[in-house]
C-alpha cells in the first residue's frame, strides 16, 4: 500500500482495519496517509513491517490512537514516520525482532507496557544506527517509556535487559535507578521518604559508591572538627589517647566499638550534639547500605 491515502468515514473510526492478519510483508510506505486508525491487533507478519515516510493522522477527533498494535508479533518493525503521528501509539503486548525509529516515530502518549523487542536502531539523516552505546541513549530511551501513561516496570526490565545483552551493564544500570525513581512517585509520602534517602546513599543499590562519599566527607568533617577541640575523658587516666579519626569511626560505625565514643565525652553541648548526629548518621547510611547490598543481592 505504498504511497495509498486512506480516510475514515467517521471522526472516530479506523482508516485500516487488519487485525489478526497473516502475511510476510505489510508494506505502508513512500507516502501512505491514513487519516483514521491503523489498526494491527493481533496481527502475524514473519518479514517486515514499514511505515517508512508514512503519516498516520489518527481519527479526525484527535482521541483515538493513530497505530493500534496490541500483541502484534513481527520480525522487522519501521516506524520512521514522516511527521509526529497526532494520535497514541499501542504496542501493548507486541513482540518484534528488531525496531528501526526516529525523530518522528513517537507521540506524546505510547503503550509500551509488555512491548518485546530484539534490537533497536535508530534513523539519523537516513543512515540506520544501533541505539545501545550512544551517549544520550539511555535519557532518550527512558524519554520514550514514561511516554507511557502511568508506572509500568516491564518497559524498564526490557530496556535493561537489552542494553545488558549488548554488554553495556552501566546503561542497564542507569535504566533501573530510574525505574526506581519513577516507582517512588506512586509509593505514600513515608515510603517516597525513605525512597529518596535510598537513591541519595546507595542510588537504590545501583550506586553503592555512594555511601563510600558519604563517610568519607563524614568522616573528614567529623576528624576536623574533633581535633580542633579539647574533649573530657570519662574516666581521668584511664583507656586511649583521644584520637580525632578514631573517635569519629566509633560514632559512625555503629557495630562493635574502638574504645574512643565511651571513653570521652564533650563539655561544648555542640560538639555533643554533632556527635549524636554522626551516631544518628552512621546508623541510616549502615541501613540503607545493607538495604542497598541486599537489592543487588536478590537482582544477581
Amino acid at each position: 500500500m505504498r504511497g495509498a491515502q486512506l480516510l475514515s468515514p467517521g471522526p472516530t473510526g479506523a482508516a485500516l482495519t487488519l487485525d489478526n492478519a497473516v502475511g510476510s510483508t505489510f508494506d505502508f510506505s513512500d507516502g501512505f496517509v491514513a487519516n483514521g486508525t491503523v489498526r494491527l491487533r493481533g496481527a502475524r507478519i514473519s518479514d517486515s513491517l514499514t511505515f517508512a515516510r508514512a503519516v498516520l493522522s489518527g481519527p479526525r477527533d484527535g482521541r483515538g490512537p493513530s497505530l493500534a498494535a496490541p500483541s502484534m508479533q513481527a520480525a522487522d518493525v519501521d516506524l520512521t514516520l514522516a511527521r509526529v503521528p497526532s494520535g497514541t501509539v499501542d504496542l501493548r503486548g507486541a513482540q518484534v525482532s528488531s525496531l528501526h525509529d526516529g525523530e518522528h516515530s513517537w507521540p506524546d502518549v505510547v503503550e509500551l507496557d509488555g512491548f518485546v523487542y530484539g534490537s533497536v536502531t535508530v534513523d539519523e539523516a537516513g543512515e540506520r544506527r544501533e541505539a545501545v552505546g550512544r551517549r544520550d541513549s539511555v535519557a532518550r530511551r527512558v524519554a520514550w517509556i514514561r511516554r507511557s501513561p502511568g508506572y509500568h516496570p516491564q518497559p524498564y526490565e526490557q530496556l535493561a535487559g537489552w542494553y545488558r545483552k549488548a554488554g553495556h551493564d552501566d546503561d542497564a544500570r542507569r535504566v533501573l535507578l530510574a525505574r526506581q525513581r519513577h516507582r517512588r512517585r506512586t509509593l505514600p509520602r513515608a515510603a517516597r521518604v525513605w525512597g529518596h534517602l535510598l537513591d541519595a546513599t546507595v542510588g537504590y543499590g545501583y550506586r553503592p559508591w555512594l555511601a563510600g562519599v558519604w563517610l568519607l566527607a563524614l568522616t573528614s568533617l567529623g576528624t576536623l572538627v574533633f581535633g580542633a577541640h579539647s574533649p573530657v575523658p570519662v574516666k581521668r587516666g584511664e583507656g586511649a589517647p583521644f584520637q580525632p579519626l578514631v573517635y569519629t569511626l566509633d560514632l559512625l560505625i555503629p557495630i562493635g566499638g574502638l574504645g574512643q565514643r565511651t571513653a570521652w565525652y564533650w563539655p561544648d553541648s555542640g560538639l555533643q550534639w554533632l556527635a549524636y548526629l554522626l551516631i544518628a548518621l552512621g546508623w541510616v547510611l549502615t541501613t540503607a547500605v545493607v538495604a542497598g547490598v541486599t537489592r543487588v543481592l536478590q537482582r544477581n
